[in-house]
C-alpha cells in the first residue's frame, strides 16, 4: 500500500493546527506536509517531482487563497501548468465566500472549493470529511503518482 500524503498550504497557524488535529484523529494520512505560503508549497512539490518523478505526489493539496509571497491562485496556476503536477487534486480551503474567488478557483482548475467554517469543531469536521473523500473514496487518475 502506498503512503497517503496530504499537502496543507495555509499561513494561519491555528488553522494548520486544527487541520492537522482533524487529519490525525481520523487517521487519514500517513504524512501531512505543511507549507506556510505558496512559495513553500511549490518548493515542496518541486522537491517531490525531482526526487520521485512525481510518483509520490500528495493525494490532495488543501490550499488557502490569501497568503503572503504567493497566493493560492498563483499556486493553482503553476500546478495546472506543470505536466508533472497537473493531475494532483487541489481543494481550495479558504475563509473567502466571495463568488469571484470561487469562480476564479474553478476556472483555474480547482477540484473543489470549501469555505472554512468559523466554528472550530465544524472546521475540524470539514477537514476530516475532505480528507476522507480524497484519501479513502476518490480514485486518483491513472499514472498520477497519487495512488492509495
Amino acid at each position: 500500500m502506498k503512503t497517503k500524503r496530504i499537502l496543507l498550504v495555509d499561513d494561519d497557524p491555528l488553522g494548520v493546527e486544527l487541520a492537522l488535529a482533524a487529519l490525525e484523529e481520523a487517521g487519514l494520512a500517513d504524512q501531512v506536509a505543511v507549507a506556510q505560503d505558496g512559495v513553500g508549497a511549490m518548493e515542496y512539490l518541486d522537491r517531490v517531482v525531482a526526487q520521485s518523478g512525481g510518483m509520490t505526489l500528495p493525494v490532495v493539496m488543501l490550499l488557502d487563497l490569501k497568503m503572503p509571497r504567493m497566493d493560492g491562485f498563483q499556486v493553482l496556476e503553476r500546478v495546472r501548468e506543470s505536466a508533472a503536477l497537473r493531475m494532483m487534486p487541489v481543494v481550495m480551503l479558504s475563509s473567502s465566500r466571495e463568488e469571484t474567488d470561487k469562480h476564479r478557483s474553478y476556472d483555474l482548475g480547482a477540484n473543489a472549493y470549501v469555505a472554512k467554517p468559523v466554528d472550530f469543531d465544524e472546521f475540524k469536521a470539514t477537514v476530516r470529511r475532505i480528507g476522507q473523500f480524497w484519501t479513502e473514496v476518490n480514485q486518483p487518475p491513472p499514472g498520477s503518482g497519487a495512488l492509495n
